[in-house]
């Protein structure tokens, strides 16, 4: 049995190493360790999507065994689509401005890129982040926080811009990361938020 740890690591990563394992392996079983819930159910819907069988055993809170054997049908799947955080409370940020806070805004643009750098780092993801009047500004080309969105995204956060704001601003073709949204989206987004921040 071919073992592979992939603790302390953030979805896709423990999907993508059990994906590589099995298409470069040999062998037939393969034990994934993994130190969260949320990990354990990506990986089974990876698991079950791909003919995978799939069993997993709870160590401790922060360890769990989970077993996946090939069978003569697999087939393996890509491994992004399968990516979800725990967002039981459906937090979503809000981001009206490229800088942070009031005062300068030079010192507001570190502020911003920091928070979004630490965002991406924290082990609770929020479920959406918003962009809207000159936040659009972090999300197309030029942005500083595009490596840190892309991890966000890849790790299961939904990033949206609104599409007024980036006509507005000339922006629209130079979207790096996320998706072009609309007023309706965000309202709605909002509002069936469990918990708002707004930055």
């Amino acid at each position: 049995m071919k073992e592979i740890n992939a603790k302390g690591l953030a979805c896709p990563q423990p999907l993508i190493l059990t994906k590589k394992a099995v298409e470069s392996s040999d062998e037939k079983d393969f034990l994934v360790i993994v130190d969260n819930d949320t990990a354990v159910k990506n990986l089974e819907k990876f698991a079950k999507s791909s003919n995978l069988d799939f069993k997993f055993d709870k160590k401790s809170d922060q360890e769990f065994n989970v077993y996946v054997s090939k069978s003569n049908n697999t087939e393996i799947k890509e491994p992004t689509q399968f990516c979800s955080v725990d967002n039981s409370d459906n937090t979503v940020i809000a981001i009206s401005k490229d800088f942070m806070g009031n005062g300068s805004e030079e010192l507001g643009k570190l502020l911003i890129k920091g928070f979004i750098y630490t965002s991406s780092e924290y082990d609770k993801l929020p479920k959406t982040i918003v962009f809207f009047n000159s936040g659009v500004k972090l999300t197309t080309e030029g942005s500083p926080c595009l490596d840190d969105l892309e991890k966000l995204q890849d790790n299961g956060v939904e990033i949206i811009s609104c599409g007024t704001c980036l006509d507005y601003y000339g922006l629209k073709e130079k979207l790096k990361v996320g998706e072009i949204s609309n007023m309706y989206t965000i309202y709605e987004t909002l509002f069936n938020a469990g918990k708002v921040i707004n930055i």
